[in-house]
């Protein structure tokens, strides 16, 4: 199947008691069983849920995976991955991450044990570099959240298994989503999403997705799944299935969207500097154009007023964009990343990579493109 067909028919079948084209909602807990150990596929839903297993198909299908799991959130997906190392593992990370991972990182798995090391992936050789007898993981986010840097995922998972085929490659593959790039496809292991964002795409669900295609590999995250329980509700999963079904149509629009509204801030007299991957003064366009079929619909930018002042009076001021957490909705979202989602990030490490008070992030939601310009250029120039 071609990309657009596998979102909606990908890894799917019809119910078979009625012939239901969408999966029921079984909330159930538990399935009755004829003889102890005998059952029909399913014992108890921590485990197993029909309508969880019809969205785990549809995110291995459209991930060009094997095995696909949800979660509870995102985070709960990365620290099911965290959970295949063990105390004294190294991994290497992207220097610009979502401010939660990085959180978990330095707050929690560090205290038990495991040792992390953060270098900017806009250069193969930092990665490289990086890589010890220790190390068991690189984890990449590409693009970045908030800075937009672009790695380069095919170029980096074959320097890694040069060095040492036994390190486990992960891709946060949230921003870009299936429909741009597929990194499973240019050799990482694991790819992980924050459902909550574009594959649900409504704001209306917390959840986290695992995508791989090696059965071993595949066996060990759903043991940790059930294991640790952080599994995604039967009601969560129809409703992220839901919009997967409807993920190429609108990424299409928050594309269209996304390079309107950065070349717009790019002209704006109140602007420095615009970070997006489809502009081509991005340091690594080039790189994008090669693993992306296009460039989504973050965007982040920064004032020529550096004030935190500065940013709240524009903040506080948007009409059509809603200032909250979270991205990938339909509707359009600004978010201020030093006092939001990267506020657990330590002010010193915040400033060494750019993340600034005027630094200012968008999701560009499918609304109408001219609505959207207007309502930044109001907003920026009161």
């Amino acid at each position: 199947m071609k990309f657009n067909t596998k979102t909606i028919h990908g890894g799917q079948k019809h119910e078979e008691a009625t012939g239901a084209v969408m999966p029921p909602v079984f909330l159930t807990s538990t399935y009755a069983q004829s003889s102890p150990g005998v059952h029909k596929g399913y014992e108890y839903s921590r485990g197993k849920n029909p309508t969880r297993a019809a969205l785990e198909s549809s995110f291995a299908a459209i991930e060009n995976g094997t095995h696909g799991f949800a979660f509870s959130s995102g985070l709960a997906a990365i620290d099911c991955v965290l959970r295949t190392l063990s105390p004294g593992d190294e991994v290497i990370a992207g220097d610009d991450l979502y401010g939660g991972t990085y959180r978990m990182f330095t707050r929690l798995f560090k205290k038990y044990g495991l040792e992390f090391s953060f270098v900017d992936m806009n250069k193969v050789n930092n990665v490289t570099e990086a890589i010890t007898e220790k190390t068991k993981l690189a984890w990449i986010e590409t693009p970045t959240n908030p800075l937009m840097k672009i790695a380069d995922i095919a170029a980096i998972a074959s320097a890694i298994k040069d060095v040492n085929e036994a390190i486990l490659v992960a891709v946060d593959n949230t921003f870009a989503t299936p429909y741009l790039q597929q990194p499973l496809t240019l050799g990482a292991d694991i790819v992980m999403h924050s459902a909550t964002k574009y594959l649900g795409g409504h704001s209306d669900i917390v959840m986290g997705a695992l995508m791989v295609k090696d059965a071993k590999l595949a066996e060990e995250l759903h043991f940790i799944q059930f294991a640790a329980g952080a599994i995604a509700g039967p009601m969560d999963s129809f409703l992220a299935l839901r919009g997967v079904k409807t993920l190429h149509i609108r990424m299409q629009r928050h594309c269209e969207n996304g390079r309107a509204v950065a070349k717009f801030l790019e002209n704006h007299p109140k602007v420095r500097e615009v970070y997006y991957p489809g502009l081509e003064n991005h340091p690594n366009h080039e790189i994008a154009k090669k693993q992306m079929k296009d460039f989504g619909g973050m965007v982040s930018f920064r004032l020529k007023d550096e004030s935190k002042a500065a940013a709240f009076k524009f903040l506080e001021n948007t009409k059509v964009f809603t200032l909250a957490e979270s991205l990938g909705g339909v509707e359009s979202l600004v978010n201020h990343p030093t006092t939001m989602t990267h506020a657990s990030i330590p002010e010193p490490e915040r400033l060494k990579i750019g993340i600034t008070d005027s630094l200012i992030r968008l999701s560009v939601g499918i609304e109408d493109e001219e609505d959207l310009l207007e309502d930044l250029d109001q907003a920026l120039n009161l």
